[in-house]
């Protein structure tokens, strides 16, 4: 007889936490997160957020994934996603041809991006682009981002070869001597040159010109959700917030969670990339993922002058710090 009551109890239990299991599972909201491209260090606090159980804290079960057709803004103003990794500039034109979006947290708090150039190119101030090839995406802004520069130093940039070479390898092109610089993000492409003992000449944006320290990447959403469903955007924000946090704090062991998570990723290079991200996501910021209006509108004011916006907006319904915690 206690054999018998001894088993049922047993059963008893076991159905009892498996259905507590159930409850819990369905418990949690199913999201969607956009990345702007292949996983890679900037996206390292998602997947710490993933992987820690920092989302399920939150009650939400967040998948990621790469953003396809029209573009992590396009998708998320049409709703087909809550919250997207994007860049100032996407944002900025975004809101300009009504695309109702909201930068929510900048993951890196200064751009990070520049014009590098093998130095065996000889090239010794961005005055030396002219007469050198340059690889790239083909778009107006990369273009006006040149001219900016090389005119700060008397340069001619009617004078720099422009080749569109899309997705193509920087080092990789450059080596096969088909191009002379392209426009990078250190914390990638410039952190590999370090590995495979390429020396750069490397001007920084940021330093170049401060109207061109935008804030690249971003995490949004729409003003849809912002405004209808405030309460996902902070809980999601909390869980992100406290992933970048763990990489800032951890940068190796964060390294080993986006790793395990995209395993066929590079090893050497997201060791070293993530140990330059990791002090420049919060930098001098109050916190993770602050954002500055002076930031916005100096970009902004940019893009107008350079006649790269179809009209000018509202820029402070373009970006808010309210749901970061």
């Amino acid at each position: 007889m206690k054999k018998c009551l001894s088993f049922l109890l047993a059963i008893f239990l076991l159905f009892s936490l498996s259905a507590c299991a159930q409850q819990q599972e369905e418990k949690l909201e199913k999201i969607t997160l956009l990345l702007d491209w292949t996983p890679n260090t900037n996206h390292t606090g998602l997947y710490c957020a993933q992987s820690l159980g920092y989302f399920e804290e939150e009650g939400l079960e967040v998948e990621i994934i790469l953003a396809q057709e029209g573009g992590t803004s396009a998708m998320v103003s049409s709703g087909r996603a809550p919250f997207g990794v994007s860049y100032q500039e996407e944002v900025t034109y975004a809101r300009s041809e009504g695309l109702p979006v909201v930068a929510v947290a900048a993951i890196i708090q200064h751009n990070t991006s520049g014009f590098a150039a093998p130095k065996d190119r000889q090239i010794k101030t961005p005055a030396d682009f002219q007469g050198k090839r340059y690889g790239g995406w083909g778009s107006p802004v990369e273009s006006a981002m040149l001219k900016t520069i090389i005119e700060q130093y008397e340069g001619d940039f009617n004078k720099v070869e422009m080749l569109t070479t899309g997705a193509a390898d920087f080092l990789s092109a450059a080596q096969k001597d088909m191009i002379d610089f392209a426009w990078i993000y250190y914390g990638w492409d410039g952190v590999a040159a370090e590995l495979r003992g390429v020396p750069l000449t490397f001007f920084l944006l940021q330093e170049e010109d401060y109207r061109l320290d935008f804030y690249t990447p971003v995490l949004i959403t729409s003003e849809e959700k912002a405004q209808n469903d405030p309460s996902l955007v902070q809980r999601f924000l909390r869980a992100v917030s406290k992933g970048y946090e763990y990489a800032i704090n951890n940068p190796d062991d964060a390294a080993e969670v986006l790793l395990k998570a995209v395993p066929e990723l590079d090893r050497e290079l997201i060791f070293a990339s993530q140990r330059y991200l990791s002090p420049r996501y919060q930098d001098s910021a109050p916190q993770w993922g602050h954002m500055r209006a002076e930031v916005w509108e100096n970009h902004t004011q940019w893009l107008i002058e350079n006649d790269l916006l179809a009209q000018d907006i509202d820029i402070s319904k373009a970006w808010t710090n309210e749901f970061l915690p």
